[in-house]
């Protein structure tokens, strides 16, 4: 054991753990709110709408997202950590960051149209696409403001966007779907409630004290110059998921897509947890960077969380996934896509461990050599796509196995990048043990449903998080300062 890792947190310590108790608090509470409602929106759009047009919509949401990697150009992690380290210059920064995803929204219609005509989509999907893209722009604009709320350690206001975008947007799509208005009126009930969110975070930052928003051609090209290498990295994450849906449709029916969009929405709800511990640690980490020995105590004390989440997911990934397809969108036209989760369970766990490696090394102003790494993560998965999709429609029907396998498989040279660019300064040895720890507590868990007859889910699921739960606290897995973080927690949900 080191001196570092010997030696006891202090005061700035303390305060840094609290900070990403109360964010992931905040965050968490969000993230369930919107979950609950994106589960019935999903649930809805798949019942309504069914495998092939589901499909469709799953793939120009996926082309909308690529687009908008570039509208906002590197902007989240940039202006977070500029943010964060001074905050005065909130109005000039986040006034110049609106006003660029504004321009940049509407002079990426047109590019994005003509992707969509190469790759030889037919007429109505170029259109939806674009018409997606440009519905989205008041969402986007809305989310500008969380720079702010999450720089200043406000996620509640962050948390507040989301939900009041996600609960306007259920309730208008659900009479538009019901009316038979289709996947256009899906598009124009994401525009209202979009509006709807941008008005929310502008009385919220207001009520933050975020100072007068003002246009600086200086501070555009800083964020440009400064955005560039986050731009790299965030491409090449999101690119993966469009040529996976992009390579996908073109080797498969549209139902493989339907049933690969309807995995690939419960996977991102599983990756949330993921994502909002990394967001919430990102500030105090940025604010640690320049302190190695505190920087390393961060990392570690965020990592172990998640690696008991991520454990615990792919465990309970296993173990009901065709439950939770059941549930959502029915197994009679999504059954196969529960066996395209079950497929993903064994990679879920290295995935949330490689978003973690990402946002440390983001924070750690190393994102450069990162963005290699997920270029090189990005070719060897588009060709292990190319390779295997056909090989799994061929066998299974189901093409939507061989995305999964390729993207697992190419998660490790994710991994291995990660690895090489952090080195021991800021990684420990222990970390290596808690990661043993947490596959562990899922091989006993895995263990324990083998040995017992088939549960019923009422029953399943309780056991399965009481046995992860144990098995943790045997293996050491969980320990005192967790158990203080989650304290932390609750005390905050108390007040």
């Amino acid at each position: 054991m080191t001196a570092d890792e010997r030696e006891e947190p202090g005061p700035r310590d303390r305060a840094g753990s609290r900070h990403v108790a109360r964010n992931a608090f905040f965050l968490v509470m969000g993230q369930v709110t919107t979950t609950a409602l994106a589960i019935v929106l999903s649930a809805s759009l798949g019942r309504y709408l069914g495998p092939e047009d589901f499909g469709v919509y799953y793939l120009i949401t996926t082309m909308a997202l690529f687009t908008y990697v570039f509208v906002e150009w590197g902007q989240h992690y940039f202006v977070i950590r500029e943010l964060a380290v001074d905050p005065a210059r909130s109005g000039e920064l986040l006034g110049t960051a609106l006003a660029q995803r504004a321009a940049f929204t509407i002079l990426a219609a047109a590019p994005a149209w003509l992707v969509a005509w190469a790759l030889g989509y037919d007429a109505r999907t170029q259109g939806l696409s674009v018409l997606l893209i440009l519905a989205s722009l008041p969402l986007f604009v809305a989310q500008g403001y969380s720079l702010v709320f999450r720089a200043r350690d406000a996620m509640g206001r962050d948390a507040i966007v989301t939900v009041a975008n996600k609960g306007v947007t259920l309730g208008l799509t659900l009479p538009a779907l019901a009316f038979g208005a289709g996947i256009p009126g899906v598009i124009l009930a994401q525009a209202v409630a979009g509006v709807v969110a941008l008005r929310v975070a502008v009385v919220l930052g207001r009520r933050l004290g975020t100072r007068q928003l003002r246009l600086s051609l200086a501070t555009a090209r800083k964020l440009l110059a400064g955005g560039t290498p986050f731009l790299f990295m965030t491409a090449a994450i999101a690119v993966q998921p469009y040529l996976d849906a992009v390579v996908l449709s073109r080797m498969a029916p549209a139902n493989v897509v339907g049933w690969f969009g309807a995995a690939r929405n419960v996977l991102g709800t599983l990756v949330a947890p993921a994502t909002i511990l990394a967001a919430a640690a990102y500030p105090t980490l940025s604010r640690a960077s320049n302190d190695p020995a505190t920087f390393r105590r961060e990392v570690r004390s965020t990592l172990r969380p998640l690696l008991w989440l991520g454990a615990l997911g792919a465990t309970g990934t296993y173990l009901f996934a065709s439950t939770a397809i059941d549930l959502i969108y029915g197994s009679r036209g999504f059954g196969p896509a529960s066996t395209i989760l079950e497929v993903f369970s064994p990679f879920l766990f290295l995935l949330f461990i490689d978003i973690l490696l990402g946002n440390v090394i983001y924070a750690s102003g190393r994102a450069t050599p990162f963005a290699i790494t997920k270029v090189v993560n990005v070719v060897v998965g588009t060709a292990l796509d190319i390779a295997l999709i056909p090989v799994f429609q061929e066998r299974f029907g189901n093409g939507g196995m061989g995305v999964v396998v390729a993207f697992g498989l190419s998660e490790f040279v994710v991994c291995a990048g990660a690895l090489f660019i952090l080195r021991r300064n800021t990684l420990q040895l222990a970390t290596a043990l808690d990661v043993f720890r947490a596959i562990g507590s899922a091989a006993l868990t895995l263990l324990l449903f083998h040995l017992l007859p088939p549960l019923p889910p009422w029953a399943g699921l309780p056991l399965c998080v009481t046995a992860f739960a144990s098995s943790s606290f045997a293996l050491g897995l969980m320990g005192r300062d967790d158990l203080v973080m989650l304290r932390t927690l609750l005390r905050r949900r108390r007040g």
